[in-house]
């Protein structure tokens, strides 16, 4: 099993270290516009591959990516050097979206020339848009974005700080947008199977109010302190690159292109070898289908200026 990780950045390199740690991959090829930054990366990361399950971890080109069952792109800039930090500005993420589709179209034709067969992982933000641009690009529809998976992880996350609840006894789900518009689906969200609205009781405003702040800016404030929001990413991206290369048919919040919406958007979505094959929408309550419908206006709208 080979993927190719296109930006070896922050995130890339998070991304692979994630893949390293897991066994996700028997090959790994990172490729950069920077030679040495990928040559230094696969040479620091090969030092510690006896520790972990067999894996070939080397830089290499665009023809080194030939027979690659998965690019995962990275590629791009990110909030910090785009200027995406301003907590009061709606656009958020979007504003890095004229900037990363320039980079998408140089970059993708060339990959898929070098792995015609490749699943796509689109992972730079704004991740859904330049999904549906690298589907045009691309010719198929073995793309998808990795979505609201890490907003709904960290919604998990914050519902167990503030429940005492072990995150991996939640069920939450972010959907729509990865940015500013999402849509946190309380309504459907439990802890061992109790509505979590029941276990707020009468608190339940405020931490609502308070999670979702934590969950839409949590990116904001990890810049601030290291300057790039990567590790969690990386460890999703990881993940999903098994659910593509084991072809397990696994649900995840990842985006994917969705006819009714016209828009790579994120819902409950199957992944598997051949990128995203079914989506469905959870139970929703008439105020979450209204915002997950102006989310979707908000990519349609986002899209129309790339496409």
């Amino acid at each position: 099993m080979k993927i190719g990780v296109v930006g070896v950045g922050a995130v890339g390199s998070a991304t692979t270290l994630a893949l390293l740690g897991r066994g996700s991959a028997r090959e790994i090829v990172l490729v950069d516009k920077d030679v040495k930054r990928a040559q230094a990366v696969a040479l620091d990361m090969r030092y510690g591959t006896p520790l972990v399950p067999p894996v070939d971890v080397r830089a290499g080109n665009r023809d080194d990516l030939d027979g690659a069952d998965l690019l995962i792109i990275t590629a791009g800039e990110n909030e910090a050097a785009g200027g995406a930090t301003d907590r009061s500005d709606p656009a958020g993420r979007l504003r890095l979206l004229e900037h990363n589709a320039g980079v998408y179209r140089e970059l993708i034709p060339g990959l898929v020339a070098a792995a015609p067969d490749a699943t796509i992982m689109v992972v730079t933000d704004p991740p859904d848009p330049l999904a549906d641009l690298t589907r045009v690009l691309a010719g198929h529809d073995r793309v998808f974005s990795t979505g609201t998976v890490l907003d709904s992880l960290r919604f998990r996350v914050h519902l167990g700080d503030h429940l005492g609840v072990s995150p991996s006894d939640i069920q939450a789900f972010v959907i729509g947008e990865h940015g500013t518009s999402e849509v946190l689906l309380w309504s459907s969200a439990t802890a061992a199977g109790v509505p979590v609205l029941d276990l707020l009781a009468e608190q339940g405003q405020q931490i609502r109010d308070q999670v979702e702040t934590e969950i839409r800016y949590a990116n904001i404030n990890i810049i601030e302190g290291i300057g790039a929001s990567q590790y969690g990413i990386g460890a999703v991206s990881a993940r999903l690159a098994e659910a593509v290369l084991r072809d397990e048919q696994a649900v995840f919040t990842v985006a994917g292109y969705h006819p009714e919406y016209r828009v790579t958007m994120s819902l409950l979505s199957v992944l598997g070898r051949a990128g995203v094959s079914q989506m469905h929408q959870p139970p929703m309550t008439e105020q979450e289908r209204t915002a997950l419908e102006a989310s979707a206006q908000t990519l349609q709208r986002a899209v129309e200026t790339i496409l």
